[in-house]
């Protein structure tokens, strides 16, 4: 496989237009058959674009994942971080009622209340209140300040949901098995009316497909954008058939690991899953996949994470890989001569080329050490499960959050999450810091996760395609391909 540079397009040829009708944009997300019909709080990403392309929330992404306002019209945040004040936007629904600040605060506390027991849920527990101010202004009070508020304000769980009333930016039908989205007119999203506004703008035919269907389709000009990809997935992109598009791959902050699901064993013991940890070479690990600035760590929380302070060294700095190696084939080698037998694990990876080659090279890296490597049939019960996860905003307690007893198939700590769920409720930056700092230094020494590096992402985008961006969050919302005004 060519190599492929984050953030990049390898090839910009002829644009065609896909499947649709005349002007229709044909987009093939990455999923199952079915995920377009989800409904709830736990969306498949299929079902998660659309939802967030037919209800915005207060703020929403735009196409170059930056924040902009949904049915805010603008906001302030204090200078204590404490609270966020948003104006709504002065329109009326397809029912002839008005948007209301009452409205918006009970949709979002309805939303709030259901996602109790949720990661989501978790990532929101500093909200203390919300509450209409006046018919236009809507006021949202934090515990403790929060610089990633906003980024989960704009995630598609939080749209308003009004049932019956459409809020947009976009309208969907269904159409035989896809969804036609179409942008509703500027008046019907609160801004002012346009003549002619709808010249140029284009209609989304929404499919869900495999990754291989997706491929193929992108290559025979069914579809003119094709999102929603992982590494599992990614050799299937290889240039070979794509002589026609345009190939991205992002490397968004998030989790790409190891969960430790079965600590039996040889993984009874904190110290024999460090070895796991410690025996793995992760740039080699996913140097098969030609991938140009991938961010490897060995940390929980991901090193590169802006937060204002000063990074934290990767583990084990004072080693090098091959004493690391050492290490663990020595903690191996007493397990295995005290336990008089062999150590076979299982691992349970998705299906897809991708996961090929990385069993692959995790089966070679862990024999060296002394571990015969097996993987799991699809549905079984394995010792290690692939996490592969894309932060939700950039904050430290993302990360912390999603290995809470409450929502982690992973080993966990009620140590841990007693003081990341302190942090949330204190509004003293230096008590909140120490507390999220000792949270993760329980977390990893319990060794309950393997980190291996930075979640992959990738789309096929047709050459003049507008309203697709790079996204350091790869954030693709599909509104913005509509070319509709903002």
């Amino acid at each position: 496989m060519n190599r492929l540079p984050l953030f990049s397009a390898l090839l910009l040829l002829s644009a065609c237009q896909g499947q649709g009708g005349d002007g229709d944009l044909a987009v093939a997300l990455i999923g199952n058959a079915g995920d377009l019909n989800d409904s709830g709080l736990r969306l498949s990403y299929p079902a998660s674009q659309v939802y967030a392309a037919s209800h915005q929330g207060l703020v929403r992404f735009d196409a170059n994942g930056q924040l902009v306002p949904g049915v805010a019209e603008r906001w302030i945040v204090t200078d204590d971080g404490l609270s966020y004040i948003f104006r709504i936007r002065e329109f009326d629904l397809h029912n002839g009622k008005r948007l209301t600040a009452k409205l918006v605060q009970q949709s979002l506390q309805r939303t709030l209340d259901r996602l109790s027991g949720t990661s989501l849920g978790l990532d929101l527990a500093p909200v203390r209140d919300i509450r209409a101010m006046t018919g236009r202004v809507i006021e949202i009070r934090l515990d403790t300040p929060m610089p990633g508020m906003l980024q989960l304000l704009a995630q598609p769980e939080l749209g308003l949901a009004m049932p019956g009333l459409a809020v947009g930016p976009m309208v969907e039908k269904d159409r035989g098995g896809t969804k036609v989205l179409s942008a509703l007119p500027p008046e019907q999203r609160g801004l002012p009316q346009q003549p002619d506004w709808d010249a140029g703008v284009r209609r989304l035919v929404i499919s869900t497909v495999s990754a291989r269907h997706a491929v193929k389709g992108f290559s025979d000009a069914d579809f003119q954008l094709v999102l929603g990809g992982r590494l599992s997935t990614l050799p299937l992109i290889d240039l070979g058939p794509l002589s026609r598009g345009t190939i991205r791959v992002d490397s968004p902050l998030g989790l790409f690991g190891l969960d430790v699901v079965n600590a039996k064993g040889f993984l009874a013991s904190p110290n024999n899953r460090e070895a796991l940890a410690m025996a793995l070479d992760r740039a080699k690990l996913i140097a098969p996949f030609n991938i140009s600035g991938w961010p490897p760590t060995n940390q929980l929380v991901a090193p590169r994470l802006a937060s204002g302070d000063v990074a934290r060294p990767e583990r084990w700095a004072d080693m090098d890989f091959t004493a690391r190696q050492a290490e663990a084939a020595r903690r191996i080698a007493r397990w295995k001569a005290k336990n008089r037998g062999d150590l076979t694990l299982s691992v349970v990876l998705p299906a897809g080329p991708g996961s090929d080659t990385l069993f692959q090279g995790l089966a070679q890296q862990y024999a060296a050490v002394g571990i015969k490597l097996v993987r799991a049939k699809q549905g079984a019960a394995g010792d290690l499960q692939l996490r592969d996860r894309v932060a939700r905003f950039a904050g430290k307690r993302w990360f912390l959050d999603q290995f809470n007893c409450r929502v982690s198939r992973s080993l966990c700590s009620p140590d841990a999450d007693a003081l990341v769920a302190k942090a949330s409720k204190t509004a003293d930056p230096h008590a909140y810091d120490a507390d999220i700092a000792q949270a993760t230094q329980l977390l990893t020494d319990l060794n309950g996760y393997i980190p291996i590096g930075a979640p992959v992402r990738w789309s096929l985008v047709r050459a003049g395609v507008e309203g697709f961006s790079d996204s350091a969050m790869a954030m693709h919302p599909l509104f913005p391909l509509s070319r509709a005004p903002i």
